[in-house]
């Protein structure tokens, strides 16, 4: 059986002899009523309060199921970068070596070469002084033979 404000605000009670005085039945029930009603919103109140507290549990939960998918996104994308990094650091690593190897190639024909072209230089000194030599010996040798003959 239910029973209400009202139910209990308006209840009659058989009366006897010498019974209960009316008035503060009256009186008395209708504080129950008052009480009554009050803890009725209250419960009310208290529903509705947990209904939001229940929507509200529901969406973080939902909220920390969204997180925990972008933090795992997060560490897979986070993994594959720094897998990237690794092979473009590694391929950066191996064009250097490249062009160290080019570059060392290119100086040591270089090098080559200019040996070359001061061999050919002493070469054409050598040459240059004999040829000096001689035709400084030849103009001495005349200047000999015209001083000599004169």
């Amino acid at each position: 059986m239910d029973l209400t404000p009202l139910d209990v605000r308006y209840q009659e009670f058989p009366t006897g002899l010498r019974g209960y005085q009316k008035e503060a039945v009256r009186s008395y029930l209708a504080r129950v009523a008052e009480v009554m009603e009050g803890l009725i919103q209250e419960n009310e109140g208290l529903k509705e309060r947990l209904r939001a507290l229940e929507e509200e549990v529901a969406r973080l939960k939902e909220a920390e199921g969204e997180l925990k998918r972008a933090v795992v996104a997060a560490e897979r994308i986070a993994r594959e970068l720094k897998a990237q990094a690794e092979r473009e650091a590694e391929l950066i690593k191996k064009e250097a070596l490249a062009a160290k190897d080019q570059v060392l190639k290119e100086a040591a024909e270089e090098l080559k070469r200019l040996k070359g072209e001061v061999e050919r230089v002493k070469q054409e000194k050598t040459l240059f002084v004999a040829q000096l030599k001689a035709l400084l010996q030849g103009y001495l040798d005349s200047l000999r033979h015209l001083e000599g003959g004169s």
